[in-house]
């Protein structure tokens, strides 16, 4: 698994070197800048996940950088944490006006700034899979665009109609779903024809699903409900 990528843009060299050896604890790759105009070096041509910018610096300060971050077209979406001496609320607000995503005041607990981070990636990480029309809901994953199931992580083949009951499922999830319904949505089918059809798909779903299977639940007398948990 590809180790997700941080700046650490801090002029104090104690503290940056803090930084990277708890952040690297933590499973992350770091870079380190201690200037903003070397950020900026950085940030033009490295891969990035996340930026932890320090305010004050020398020369071009970090809101400089996070402005300049904001107008780049690379850099635009990077997600970037505050980190600073300046506890006063206008610098909270400033900040967070020129587009940080979070702001933590030194002295600060490195346990508290991994939590920060781990919990900004997890929302950018959700945000880009929605963009790629990427379905995620507990143990399963499904690609719409490319027509591909996933449970826990491994590639599930499914016949179309499979395909579309689970999706629909999964969309709805946590929300029971008649047989009545499923067989109108999926199958484009009058609910007068039958529903036997629905337990057949769902029997053999939940086998080509494994352990998984177990998310789709049988609401008795009812239809069924596609579980998270």
């Amino acid at each position: 698994m590809k180790k997700e990528c941080l700046l650490i843009v801090e002029d104090d060299k104690d503290i940056s070197k803090l930084l990277k050896y708890n952040l690297e604890k933590a499973g992350f790759y770091c870079a380190i800048a201690f200037s903003g105009e070397d950020a900026l070096q950085i940030l033009d041509r490295e891969p990035l996940d996340l930026v932890v910018l320090d305010i004050m610096l020398p020369g071009m300060d970090g809101l400089e950088v996070c402005k300049w971050m904001r107008k780049s077209e690379k850099n635009a979406r990077l997600p970037i944490i505050m980190l600073t001496a300046k506890g006063e609320e206008v610098d909270r607000i400033v900040g967070f006006e020129l587009g940080a995503d979070d702001y933590i005041v030194k002295p600060f607990s490195p346990r508290e700034l991994i939590l920060r981070i781990k919990a900004i990636l997890k929302r950018k990480n959700e945000e880009i899979l929605k963009e790629k029309d990427i379905l995620v809901s507990g143990e399963i994953m499904i690609d719409i665009s490319r027509h591909k199931v996933f449970a826990r992580k491994k590639e599930i083949e499914l016949t179309p109609m499979e395909f579309n009951l689970l999706v629909t499922l999964v969309k709805r999830s946590g929300r029971v779903q008649t047989r009545e319904k499923l067989l109108n949505d999926v199958w484009d089918m009058a609910a007068d024809v039958t529903t036997r059809t629905i337990d057949t798909h769902v029997k053999k779903l939940r086998k080509k699903l494994g352990k998984s299977g177990r998310l789709l639940e049988t609401v008795r007398g009812v239809g069924y409900r596609f579980s998270e948990s």
